[in-house]
């Protein structure tokens, strides 16, 4: 304990060693259903399960290491659900690119990152956004995680006639993810520790149970530690350059620019990390660490790397210092002896949690101001088009784009600023582009 104390000097903080150990235990367990949920993701995007699951836990202790180290920040920092489900639903997908090619893109944007925080840049981006559009976004990534989940249980399904409809309620594996979707849903209405991850265990078991899946084959512990062996050093830097993939790393680069930011700034308000000047703590520190993860994901043979805000369950148990994500890390280091049973848990076990995860990131939306039509409407298209089209990426576009046209269009000039000008101009090229 003198030990720790001398590291992280809690008492400084108003903080204890064992409060922080506290905090980093309630913070692992409202974030640890993302050892199930991201391998899955990775999974259909055709990476192999077993390295999926070894490089998504590796990544997170790795990276939360770092935060809690070096930038001494009580957050953990993992593969995002919304940049893994762009990679493995849009670049893995549609794009038609290798999951290989997607790592390289995911380890330029960021080196891309590296160079925006080093350089202040991203300051300057992250300034020039309207709040208004950085809300927009983060609704609407929930939007596209949320149908991601209904699709993947069953909810909804594809119809020739209107796109997509209502899914087959009959069958047993879309009945029981509608059941973890209450069940979950009740045990944060309540307040529970770790409601989703025991949602997840919950759901799984009664399907084994129920015969809709196979129980466990052989044993579910790891004498020895799992490696990514055939995701490690996998990423396709060349093809990755291709000019195709510019609007990906762009858009890989915006989003963890901006998830990052409203994380950690949110997380720092409630950590007591901004001085009365308004200047956050470390705050750089937490956005290199983020940007080196990133690059280190890749390696690994995962997405980017992003600070997760279940890291405010800790926060609110009194973690103030980086023994709080020191403690994250200790903990998902551990889950790798149990790796075989995470490969073991089925989709529909995992679905609703994208489908919570989804409603939560929709809380955002009251505070855009709709009632400025010149803010509704790019605010709108931004969110819409997010799960109709299948693509953050375009989301980003139309939001940006309609935000500075119907601006100018309106005389609202003063509403604008050269760098939003800049991104706009950029997504019309992409635009065009396309219709080469």
């Amino acid at each position: 304990m003198g030990i720790l104390e001398k590291m992280f000097n809690p008492a400084a903080r108003g903080s204890t060693v064992r409060r922080e150990m506290l905090a980093g235990l309630t913070s692992f367990m409202a974030m640890c259903y993302l050892i199930f949920v991201v391998p899955g993701m990775l999974a259909d995007a055709g990476m192999p399960k077993d390295s999926a699951v070894a490089a998504t836990i590796w990544i997170t202790v790795i990276a939360t290491l770092i935060m809690g180290l070096w930038a001494k920040f009580p957050v953990g920092v993992a593969p995002g659900l919304g940049i893994t489900a762009f990679f493995a639903y849009y670049v893995c997908g549609p794009a038609g690119y290798t999951w290989q090619t997607g790592l390289g893109a995911v380890f330029i944007s960021g080196v891309v990152f590296l160079l925006l925080t080093v350089t202040k840049v991203r300051q300057l981006i992250i300034n020039a956004v309207p709040m208004d559009l950085k809300y927009a976004i983060v609704v609407g990534i929930g939007a596209f995680i949320a149908f991601i989940g209904m699709k993947s249980c069953g909810l909804v399904a594809a119809s020739p006639a209107t796109f997509v409809t209502l899914g087959n309620l009959g069958d047993p594996k879309t009945l029981l993810s509608v059941a973890g979707i209450f069940l979950i849903g009740a045990l944060l209405s309540l307040r529970v520790p770790g409601a989703m991850i025991i949602g997840i265990v919950v759901i799984a078991a009664a399907g084994m149970m129920l015969g809709v899946s196979q129980m466990p084959q052989g044993s579910i512990f790891n004498a020895a530690l799992p490696l990514p062996t055939e995701t490690f050093m996998a990423m396709d830097l060349k093809g990755a350059l291709h000019h195709g993939l510019i609007s990906i790393i762009f858009t890989l680069t915006m989003v963890d620019l901006f998830d990052n930011m409203g994380v950690l700034i949110g997380l720092s308000q409630k950590a007591g990390f901004i001085r009365e000047d308004g200047h956050i703590e470390n705050l750089d520190k937490a956005l290199i660490s983020d940007s080196i993860a990133t690059m280190s994901s890749a390696v690994m043979g995962a997405t980017t790397a992003t600070s997760y805000l279940e890291s405010a369950a800790g926060v609110a148990e009194g973690g103030r210092t980086g023994l709080t994500a020191v403690t994250i890390a200790v903990l998902f280091f551990l889950t790798l002896f149990f790796a075989p049973l995470v490969s073991m848990v089925p989709a529909y076990a995992t679905a609703p949690v994208l489908i919570i995860v989804g409603a939560m990131m929709m809380q955002e939306v009251g505070r855009i101001k709709f009632k400025d039509f010149t803010v509704a409407l790019p605010a709108f298209l931004t969110i819409i088009s997010m799960p109709l089209t299948f693509n953050i990426a375009t989301g980003f576009g139309f939001g940006f784009v309609s935000w500075v046209g119907i601006k100018v269009l309106s005389g609202r000039f003063k509403d604008l600023n050269v760098v939003m000008l800049i991104i706009a101009l950029c997504f019309v090229v992409n635009f065009a582009l396309r219709l080469q």
